[in-house]
């Protein structure tokens, strides 16, 4: 082991990966949802730093629901199998593509869970293998 000159202390050589920030993780989903806390645990046992949104309490801003319509339309964000879109009634006259928007801001339960965002990298749905290629392994 190397000394110091100075201090007459060892000089301890760290990796460089160690210290990299901790990935961090933003999942939009409600706590009731199997996916939703499937993406949770994914990430929580990868050592990655997750962010939850519950849906059920607040919509993600129209900014964050732009990202998402932008990759991948308005249509995959929309889970027609959940109790809320057969409760509205939306399968017998869904919205216009323009309205859809704003109804998924208003009812944020309409969306597909989850959904997950890491820095410009985004998925709906379960997507463990896409998420496995965010981690490197």
């Amino acid at each position: 082991m190397e000394t110091s000159r100075r201090l007459n202390a060892p000089v301890v050589r760290r990796h460089a990966s160690r210290y990299r920030q901790p990935m961090e993780v933003q999942i939009f989903g409600t706590k009731k949802n199997a996916d939703a806390r499937k993406a949770v645990r994914f990430f929580s046992e990868r050592g990655w730093k997750t962010h939850f949104v519950d849906l059920a309490e607040r919509a993600p801003s129209p900014g964050e629901l732009r990202r998402f319509k932008e990759k991948f339309g308005v249509g995959a964000l929309i889970d027609r199998e959940s109790r809320r879109f057969k409760e509205l009634g939306l399968a017998a006259a869904p919205p216009g593509e323009d309205r859809w928007v704003e109804r998924l801001l208003a009812e944020p339960l309409l969306f597909r869970q989850p959904l997950v965002r890491s820095q410009n990298r985004l998925t709906v749905g379960l997507a463990e293998a896409e998420w496995k290629d965010w981690a490197g392994k």
